[in-house]
């Protein structure tokens, strides 16, 4: 099914371009200023809208905030074109409800790329309320407990079992739920970032937002959102009751305990991760050690071999001349060979130690990863045994 597109912009170039860059992409409803791209969207309630800022009449944000205040198009993700390239006017467009921001001049392939990452959200969006019935069941679960901090014990423990992102960003979703919140949570691990949300997707302007404030105050206030940042994770609260004074000062001294638990977790999985990745190059290290001085060990024996054969001719040919003539006693160089043939041996001796040695340091390197490796099994599978106990409950 084609992707369904309505363009609302003043200039008539824009509308042209945007058709040329995209024939054969998708299908485009075209808008002349913010009125009747309203009443088009009500219409035909397209997959994505573009919407220029600046237009006679009423701006660009406020045709976004009257399509995100409307039910019937809410849903429907807009990407805001503009030549406005400050990060204060993405705040602006996000915090009237768009989901992407591309600023002018744009190239064909930018366009439909965008395009294509909006399209795919909104249908993540779709298949995601399906699982809202899930959600309410845990949140309920959730309610069960006695107070705030019974919830966040819960989490401590749901959270001690969890060996990856998607386990541990559930629990943490989780806890968020009885609160009736719609919160983005990202992880920052290794140097790169995953997302995950309960009930909608992750638009490319909240990944931007939580990237550009990573490394701000631990709370950033954005209109009716707000982020929390840690270190290794941020949570964006996309409907932070800020008008309410007393249950916005409740969640700002609630929500940084169970953040900072998650963030322990995190360092800890990065610790545990560094300590493989270590244990397993040592032991490769180790491994071609042992190959070169195996390598080493066969090219000496070769030697030594050769030398004890040289050896043996040199004595039969003195043994030779001085039958023959009578020469001088040549016993010192023979002496002097005997002694270099025994350092050499000596030295062959102790380099099939040091093999042996290092042959026991990788065997028990290689015992440690199996131990590592086995008790992050179990832990997994108490994980999962823990899981189920819950649900039969």
């Amino acid at each position: 099914m084609a992707k369904l597109v309505l363009t609302i912009d003043d200039d008539l170039y824009v509308h042209r371009i945007i058709e040329e860059a995209l024939a054969g992409f998708c299908k485009l409803i075209h808008a002349k200023d913010g009125e009747q791209g309203f009443k088009l969207a009500k219409k035909h309630t397209p997959d994505i809208i573009l919407l220029d800022i600046e237009m006679p009449g009423k701006s660009g944000y406020e045709i976004c905030q009257a399509l995100k205040e409307d039910e019937l198009t809410h849903d429907i993700p807009v990407m805001f074109l503009s030549s406005k390239v400050e990060l204060t006017d993405r705040v602006k467009g996000y915090s009237v409800g768009a989901s992407d921001y591309i600023t002018k001049p744009f190239n064909t392939e930018e366009l439909m790329a965008r395009i294509k990452v909006l399209y795919e959200y909104r249908q993540q969006c779709v298949k995601l309320k399906y699982d809202v019935a899930k959600a309410q069941n845990t949140a309920a679960m959730a309610l069960a407990e006695s107070g705030d901090m019974g919830r966040i014990v819960r989490f401590v423990g749901q959270s001690f079992h969890s060996h990856n992102f998607h386990s541990l960003s559930e629990h943490l979703l989780a806890f968020f739920s009885p609160f009736n919140l719609d919160v983005v949570v990202v992880f920052w691990y290794q140097g790169s970032s995953f997302f995950y949300s309960l009930e909608s997707g992750v638009c490319p302007l909240e990944q931007e937002l939580l990237d550009q404030h990573r490394n701000a105050t631990r709370f950033v206030d954005i209109g009716n959102s707000t982020i929390i940042n840690y270190p290794k994770i941020s949570l964006l609260i996309k409907n932070m009751p800020v008008d309410n004074r007393a249950l916005y000062g409740r969640y700002k001294d609630l929500f940084p305990h169970i953040l900072e638990v998650t963030n322990e977790k995190v360092v800890a999985m990065e610790r545990n991760e560094n300590s493989f990745e270590q244990a397993t190059q040592i032991s490769t290290a180790l491994q071609d050690i042992v190959k070169q001085l195996n390598s080493q060990n066969i090219a000496q024996n070769d030697y030594a071999k050769q030398f004890i054969e040289q050896l043996h001719e040199l004595d039969c040919a003195i043994k030779q001349q001085q039958i023959q003539t009578n020469t001088a006693d040549l016993t010192l160089y023979m002496s002097q060979l005997d002694h270099t043939m025994e350092l050499l041996v000596s030295a062959n001796s102790d380099l099939a130690f040091i093999k042996y040695q290092l042959k026991q340091v990788t065997e028990s390197r290689n015992e440690l990863l199996c131990n590592l490796r086995s008790k992050v099994e179990q832990a997994s599978a108490q994980s999962l045994a823990h899981q189920s106990d819950i649900e039969l409950f």
